[in-house]
């Protein structure tokens, strides 16, 4: 596969960033949806994709869950080792289309906006792939803030964003013949600053849903947050839609 933004992006300070960006109650209200949600009769191993520094991961594994993560970053499942202390996991570097599985897990889950990262025939390898390593009739929770409905009607040119010591100031574009969003993201920490380059496509929940359709998926409920009780809608701050694999 050819060089991508994010091969590279996810290192130094942009880890450091994300590893305390958000509140424990935040995670904590999100590990507590996907045990609900994935739950499953067949078994409690999980594949988090891509697992990042290991934020749902970790917590998922002290609550009795074999989760396996893969991130293309070697930075993040670094530090995913070190925040998980005496645990032992199962971490893999690669890709997030490249998921050497055959209907080994009980359920599934891709959080934070990774989901955009690639175009739309990247997006529907990926989801394919997710497919081939479910077992039948379990759970796959597909969660992103970059679906069209949540993020172009509140879209802004800029924002700021503080993380302890380290402020994260964005610049972004909107390329409409593409539905792209171009984003500079801009660190600083001690009077040093670093500015990083992204992209993150932008499809509507209907174009989201039919692809995972596409690939052998059903879908159990398209939701506004991690909430059963919030229906996804416009301006909705984050598209979280619960697929499941055939039987």
């Amino acid at each position: 596969m050819k060089q991508l933004w994010y091969d590279t992006f996810f290192r130094g300070i942009a880890v450091d960033f994300w590893r305390t960006a958000l509140p424990q109650s935040y995670t904590d209200a999100e590990v507590d949806f996907l045990e609900r949600t994935l739950a499953s009769d067949t078994g409690r191993r999980l594949l988090d994709v891509p697992c990042g520094t290991g934020r749902h991961l970790i917590p998922l594994t002290h609550r009795g869950f074999a989760v396996t993560g893969v991130d293309i970053s070697e930075e993040c499942l670094a530090a995913t080792r070190e925040d998980a202390g005496s645990l032992v996991l199962d971490l893999r570097q690669a890709d997030m289309r490249d998921l050497p599985y055959d209907r080994e897990f009980d359920g599934a889950y891709c959080c934070g906006n990774s989901f955009g990262y690639m175009n739309p025939a990247g997006a529907a390898e990926f989801i394919a792939a997710i497919h081939r390593t479910l077992k039948p009739d379990c759970r796959f929770v597909l969660e992103t803030g970059m679906a069209a409905e949540s993020i172009l009607p509140t879209l802004l040119p800029g924002r700021q964003m503080d993380a302890g010591e380290i402020t994260v100031r964005s610049e972004t574009k909107y390329d409409a013949c593409d539905s792209r969003l171009d984003i500079d993201y801009t660190f600083e920490r001690g009077g040093v600053s670093e500015t990083r380059g992204s992209s993150h496509y932008v499809l509507t929940a209907s174009e989201i849903r039919r692809l995972l359709e596409a690939a052998g998926f059903s879908i159990d409920a398209i939701l506004g947050e991690m909430s059963e009780a919030l229906p996804y809608q416009l301006r909705s701050p984050r598209l979280v839609m619960v697929a499941r694999r055939k039987p």
